[in-house]
């Protein structure tokens, strides 16, 4: 079997037959942290490539800068499974941009572990301790590797000392580069294991064809053994105290000879539990650490028997406990991840936490609906195609997906992301992981009037893909609005409608609900009279509209005397009365929070009726509206803003260039302030994006909508006008 460049590859991925020989990894980290190279350098180490970058065609997918991600690079999770000391390791490589937080998330939930990049060039910025916190949220256990070790500019110890103050004491060294040399002519001699007390020497050249540079193996240098013997000592002591290894304690205050088996035992429960992450030292573009990290991780990293199962729910709400990471026991899956095919069509990403995926299975899909955004409840029952492992863009197809492996179903038509198999006779739900709450819109229309219905299809398709994408229809504007986390996300949703499913776009600018209200009180008289042989329309009403505080709504008021207007007609003329406020004013914008007093009227034996007084009731206030003084409203947000203490002073100097209003702020550890604060919507369309570059990726926010406000004069004008315009 050859790759697209050539270069022999294996072919098969591996098999696993228990969950104990299992380890699934998530690669995380900012963009440029070197995590697809990384993978890269794994796949070579292992054998799966001959030839380091010469892997299989797509198999590493994920991590691509601003200007990759612009140029329409694929942005979905990819699994690289690596047959690694006889175990299977499933690496999922996640995106670093910032906009594909749901991706992130997706793959912690398919991993047990998590492999944090960090550059020993760039260190540890606000973008790397957001996605640390990430990591945290999930309850992931983290080991970390520093790349690019051997650059000139890299300093390790810097880098992890930094890691510590920004991660937590959990940070220790697991190895130690060792360097020969200052400055620019510092050359890296090799990596001294801590719990090994081995030195692993790279100044030699890898054999031609070998997997790798050659790393021979032998005692720890002289001039670095001080050091290493004080790193190994913290490490030690961390490894006793977060695994709670009784019998390590006890052997280590003996001052016993403690075996690495015993130690990278114990490394690995104080990893499971959380509170201990180790340091490897890699630099993937020329393979050093690589074979040692392929030999850590799936000795430092919990197994899938080891994580606890996600919470898990009956279709009828009712929590279920008791499963457990067995192939022998109830089928228990979610979809991590969705993809469109060209040849195969819908791929589901799924991983298994109990029971087996086998072929021809007949399986239960559920999965809980959000309008919000755009997505429908599925409950249905399918069958299962022949399940298959991911290996690059091929699926690679295997008998069978045992409990806490990852593995690809095809056709599952019902399926989408964040879904539940399960079994046909105990259907089951388990609670989806949290998406990410998109804040940046844009509205679409199909380019040609032929395509909306094809627009409709591949939006609700797109939707299933991707849980950060939020579809609104918007029934005041008529728009079609898709909410993205960012730029980047925006430019790959609208790439995926155009390239993956035909339907070319054009965009407009979102239009924002703008409402109308009476400033002062005002009279309105509406005379609904016709005469045309047999029965005519005959409906008066006399009303007096004032206005009320912000979301009070309408208020309908019966003040009629001697039955001026009969009672069977008096809700005709409030139907008629809301009808005319939902289609507004002079403007055209709706009409919001009024007192509305009918006090007198006429009607007439034959020809009154329903229909009659509800016009006579749109008239009146269609008067009122035209003989009053009216103001045009706009809806003011809460935002709530996290961001570093060094951009709180920009934050909110732009906040009030925007016409918003600093309510509050409150330190946050880390170095940050949470700012609260309202404005207006018409100013804060785009601050996803304007908030990113204020505060160089540092700050989040979030938006609840408070109340509508009166917009200034000089701006109601100019909506005036325009809604003329368009009138």
């Amino acid at each position: 079997m050859a790759d697209k460049s050539g270069q022999a590859t294996t072919g098969r991925a591996p098999e696993a037959v228990r969950p104990a020989d299992i380890r699934n990894v998530v690669l995380v980290g900012p963009t440029g942290a070197g995590k697809t190279t990384l993978l890269e350098a794994l796949l070579h180490a292992s054998g799966a490539t001959t030839r380091a970058g010469s892997v299989e065609e797509g198999t590493t997918v994920g991590d691509y800068d601003e200007a990759e991600v612009r140029q329409k690079r694929s942005v979905n999770l990819s699994v690289a499974p690596i047959a690694a000391d006889g175990l299977k390791l499933n690496v999922v490589d996640t995106p670093g941009y910032a906009d594909f937080i749901g991706d992130l998330r997706a793959g912690l939930r398919a991993a047990d572990a998590a492999l944090f990049v960090v550059s020993a060039l760039d260190g540890v910025d606000a973008r790397t301790r957001m996605l640390w916190e990430e990591c945290a949220a999930a309850g992931t256990p983290r080991a970390v590797a520093v790349s690019r070790i051997d650059h000139p500019r890299a300093d390790f110890e810097e880098t992890v000392a930094r890691c510590r103050e920004v991660f937590g004491a959990g940070v220790v060294p697991a190895y130690l580069p060792v360097f020969r040399g200052e400055g620019e002519e510092r050359v890296l001699e090799g990596l001294a294991g801590l719990l090994s007390q081995r030195f692993y020497d790279y100044t030699r050249p890898a054999p031609d064809g070998a997997p790798g540079p050659a790393s021979t193996d032998g005692p720890v240098p002289e001039e670095a053994a001080a050091r290493v013997a004080g790193l190994r000592a913290e490490l030690i002591e961390e490894v006793i105290q977060e695994s709670e290894d009784e019998a390590l304690m006890e052997a280590y205050m003996e001052g016993r000879e403690l075996s690495p088996e015993t130690l990278i035992a114990s490394l690995e429960t104080a990893v499971a539990r959380g509170g201990l992450h180790p340091v490897l030292a890699v630099s993937p573009a020329h393979g050093v650490g690589v074979a040692e990290l392929l030999d850590e991780l799936p000795r430092a990293t919990p197994s899938p028997l080891e994580r606890p199962m996600p919470e898990v729910e009956d279709l009828r709400g009712r929590p279920v406990t008791g499963l457990e990471c067995d192939p022998d026991g109830p089928l228990l899956a979610e979809v991590v991840q969705t993809i469109s095919d060209s040849y195969v069509g819908r791929v589901s990403l799924v991983r298994v936490f109990s029971g087996t995926l086998r072929p021809d299975l007949p399986v239960h899909i559920a999965g809980r609906g959000d309008a919000d955004r755009g997505r429908s409840e599925r409950d249905a029952d399918e069958r299962l195609g022949s399940p298959s492992v991911p290996m690059g863009r091929r699926m690679v197809p295997v008998p069978q997906v045992i409990a806490g492996d990852i593995g690809a179903v095809a056709r599952l038509g019902a399926a989408e992301t964040g879904d539940t198999l399960s079994d046909r006779e105990n259907p089951l739900l388990i609670r989806p992981w949290s998406f990410p709450e998109p804040l940046l819109p844009i509205a679409v229309r199909a380019a040609s009037a032929a395509d909306d219905d094809k627009l409709s299809q591949a939006v609700a398709r797109l939707a299933a893909e991707d849980t950060a994408l939020r579809v609104e229809v918007n029934a005041e504007t008529g728009q079609m609005v898709l909410w993205c986390t960012g730029e980047a996300h925006q430019d790959v949703a609208l790439d995926r409608l155009s390239g993956r499913y035909g339907v070319p776009v054009e965009t407009e600018e979102v239009r924002i609900p703008l409402r109308e209200t009476f400033s002062v009180p005002a009279q309105g008289f509406g005379r609904n009279v016709k005469q045309s042989g047999g029965h005519g329309e005959y409906g008066i009403c006399r009303i007096k509209v004032e206005p009320l505080p912000s979301g009070s709504g309408l208020e309908f008021v019966d003040k009629v005397v001697g039955g001026v207007v009969p009672r069977q007609f008096i809700p005709s003329v409030e139907k008629g009365v809301r009808a005319q406020m939902e289609s507004g004013g002079e403007s055209g914008y709706p009409i919001v929070d009024i007192r509305v007093t009918l006090y007198d009227g006429k009607a007439h034996s034959v020809d009154s009726s329903d229909m009659a007084f509800q016009k006579a009731g749109r008239l009146a206030l269609r008067d009122a509206a035209e003989q009053g003084s009216m103001a045009m409203l706009e809806p003011f947000d809460e935002l709530t803003v996290l961001v570093s203490d060094e951009y709180m002073g920009a934050v909110m100097n732009d906040l009030s260039s925007r016409r918003g209003r600093v309510v509050g702020s409150e330190p946050v550890e880390g170095g940050r302030t949470l700012i609260r604060a309202e404005a207006p919507r018409l100013e804060t369309v785009r601050y996803a994006i304007d908030l990113r570059s204020i505060a160089h990726g540092t700050g989040t926010f979030s938006r609840r909508y408070l109340r509508h406000e009166p917009l200034p004069p000089q701006l109601a004008a100019k909506y005036a006008k325009e809604a003329a315009k368009s009138g």
